[in-house]
């Protein structure tokens, strides 16, 4: 790229950064400033780059943490950026892009040297570093209360100040990032940060009062998915001649820009992937879900997590005033369709479990839409793909399910939406499919990928409780779903027969052997009765409620009726068998009267008189199923890791080595 192009391997030879980290302290109105700031980039998108530049830069990273508290030019550089983001806001709306390049150049310097100095010392010794200053005569104002606190204060007016154009992309994204690698102590410590300056800063002082704003422009960050723009628009172009990069800058021409850094090349053809996804509103995610999940300071709550919670819909005229002093409000039309087209992402999954968790108002709005299967499609296509998830995602995509499946309105409603040819269902042509049928199959078969492969008991569980949420309400359950219950009941039966005999077998060895202890079946004989009494309780729940709406069911039931009768005088099975036990004899007798060699749509009609004629007094009334998902002690021992595992692997242009995360194993998230 012309004269002054140099490689990324050479940064660390470069004289404006060895200056920079040199024993001699630049005034803030220093030239230097602006020949250091004067290079153009291709910020790094994905860890490799930017793990290229850290090794490339290091020695530099090295020298000013050995020299910083002679020189102080950690924090001359900071208030060089400090005092170029007052015009911010005014340089975007006039398009001055040479002012803006500059102060994204510094903002990128100062988060590449964060980054370094946080993984190499404690928070205490890095605030140290922002307090170091040489007075060199010419240096102009009265050092800040407090440069850590200004410098976090003045990247939140950023994000929420600065327009979104295509010339501020590139600094609102580094913004929110410098915001990740401050918070980015928490990697480095087993235990859970529960105590922080960095923390403090954020949810007390002068931070405070932005904490709704910076919430809902993060939230539109992700609603907008904006693209960066294209290689080009917030840089400066080349000359015609290809003479290098030649700018008007102070007295004339800066001839001595340090270096053309480009990372992946300029020419490079970014990838399908890459066009389609949007930097910026992936690291606000990122940021979001970080801010509300730190924990509660000793004398207040997260107010972060208290802007989640209490945050309302930008159409609700009747909203009465919240008593949450960081409330806000937000489009939840927009909000509900970025969500549902997000749902890939562990992120957007994460942010969607949040939401319905914790904010009343987002869960009525989403439970009252006619078009839930938006939302709930993408949710089974993650549970589909159990295989290619990790155990995280799975985990929230469920819980999801079970939050949804706690509202009975919903439970009815998924019955009344057909849906044609899923294409993404491999197992069996489905042309056409109610969402509650398409339900049922996806979660049974979680179930079973479970049994063969992961044996989670919670995974079981969560399952469980969602189909027997749904179950009262099943409704003209699709032929297949019926079959699939059955089945499921099939495979939890040839498991309690093998666990029995080796439960059986297990006893008699240990009565004729002083040998070391066996496996515990007798252990695993009763997690499997827990899960077929819970399917007992399902087909029952379905069989008392709406029998005459599931002529499918009681068909793959009577089919296999042979399957029920090991458990008609089973001591923990026998009164949930009453009324399953009735059903088969009542429908069985009904079919004899009818003749022999019924063809099926014959003995779905029976069944249907039948569903009719049985006397609803007849089957037993047990207690409605009903479950509710509540969050274990202390979530953040699971959510902080978990988020940080996402920073990790999905950040834009982060690196952090392997080694150096303590937070979580590397095969975890």
């Amino acid at each position: 790229m012309g004269a002054n192009s140099s490689t990324v391997n050479e940064l660390s030879k470069n004289e404006y950064l060895k200056k920079l980290a040199g024993t001699e302290a630049i005034s803030e109105n220093d030239p230097f400033w602006n020949q250091l700031l004067s290079f153009s980039l291709t910020t790094p998108t994905n860890s490799a780059d930017s793990k290229i530049l850290e090794e490339a830069t290091i020695s530099i990273c090295r020298s000013l943490i050995e020299n910083n508290p002679r020189s102080g030019n950690l924090g001359a550089l900071i208030r060089v950026f400090l005092c170029r983001t007052k015009e911010l806001k005014i340089s975007a709306e006039c398009q001055n892009q040479l002012f803006i390049w500059q102060a994204h150049n510094a903002l990128f310097i100062i988060c590449c040297l964060l980054k370094v100095f946080i993984c190499h010392m404690p928070e205490d010794e890095l605030h140290l570093h922002f307090t170091y200053q040489d007075r060199v005569p010419g240096s102009y104002g009265a050092e800040p209360e407090d440069l850590l606190e200004e410098l976090l204060c003045c990247l939140i007016h950023l994000v929420i100040e600065v327009p979104l154009l295509d010339i501020t992309y590139s600094i609102l994204l580094e913004a929110v990032t410098t915001l990740l690698v401050f918070l980015s102590y928490q990697l480095f410590h087993k235990e859970i940060l529960r105590e922080s300056l960095i923390h403090k800063y954020l949810m007390h002082g002068r931070c405070l009062p932005y904490t709704s704003r910076l919430l809902k422009t993060l939230l539109y960050n992700f609603i907008r998915q904006e693209r960066s723009p294209p290689l080009g628009s917030h840089i400066f172009q080349q000359q015609a001649d290809g003479g290098g990069l030649l700018y008007g800058i102070a007295s004339g021409v800066a001839t001595g820009l340090w270096t053309v850094l480009t990372l992946g090349g300029v020419g490079n053809k970014p990838t399908a992937q890459q066009e389609a996804s949007s930097p910026l509103a992936n690291q606000s995610l990122l940021l979001l879900l970080v801010l509300a999940n730190l924990t509660d300071a000793p004398d207040a709550p997260n107010p972060y997590r208290q802007a989640i919670m209490s945050f309302k819909n930008t159409q609700d005229s009747s909203a009465l005033p919240s008593p949450n002093p960081h409330a806000f409000q937000i489009n939840f039309n927009s909000l509900y369709t970025a969500l549902s087209e997000q749902q890939k992402s562990d992120q957007a999954t994460l942010l969607l479990y949040t939401l319905l968790h914790q904010n009343s108002n987002v869960r009525t709005y989403m439970l009252a839409r006619t078009d839930m299967e938006s939302l709930v499609l993408p949710i089974l296509e993650i549970l589909y793909h159990v295989e290619e998830r990790n155990s995280h995602h799975v985990y929230m995509a469920l819980i999801i399910l079970l939050i949804l499946t706690e509202d009975d309105s919903f439970n009815q409603s998924i019955h009344e939406v057909i849906l044609k040819n899923i294409t993404w269902y491999s197992e069996r042509a489905l042309t056409e499919i109610s969402l509650g049928s398409l339900l049922i199959l996806v979660v049974i078969r979680t179930i079973q990928f479970n049994m063969t492969r992961t044996r989670d008991k919670y995974l079981h569980t969560n399952c469980l409780a969602a189909l027997a949420n749904m179950s009262a309400q099943f409704r003209c359950l699709h032929q297949y779903a019926a079959q699939r219950i059955i089945s499921l009941f099939a495979l939890l039966s040839k498991k309690h027969n093998k666990a029995l005999e080796q439960a059986t077998q297990s006893l008699r060895g240990s009565l004729s052997s002083d040998d070391s202890p066996l496996p515990d079946y007798a252990q695993d004989l009763s997690v499997i009765e827990e899960v077929i009494r819970m399917m007992l309780e399902i087909i029952n729940s379905c069989l008392t409620n709406s029998l005459h709406h599931n002529p499918n069911l009681v068909y793959a039931l009577l089919y296999k009726r042979d399957l029920f009768e090991q458990f008609r005088s089973h001591p923990s099975f026998q009164d949930i068998m009453q009324n399953i036990d009735l059903v088969i004899s009542f429908f069985s007798s009904r079919l004899e009267h009818a003749g022999a060699d019924l063809s099926v749509e014959r003995v779905l009609e029976v069944i249907k008189q039948g569903a009719v004629a049985l006397p609803k007094d007849r089957l037993r009334k047990f207690p409605d199923l009903k479950f509710k998902y509540v969050e274990e002690e202390q979530p953040e021992e699971f959510f902080i890791p978990y988020v940080w595992s996402l920073v990790y692997n999905s950040g834009v242009g982060l690196y952090w080595k392997p080694q150096d995360i303590q937070l979580f194993t590397m095969d975890s998230g």
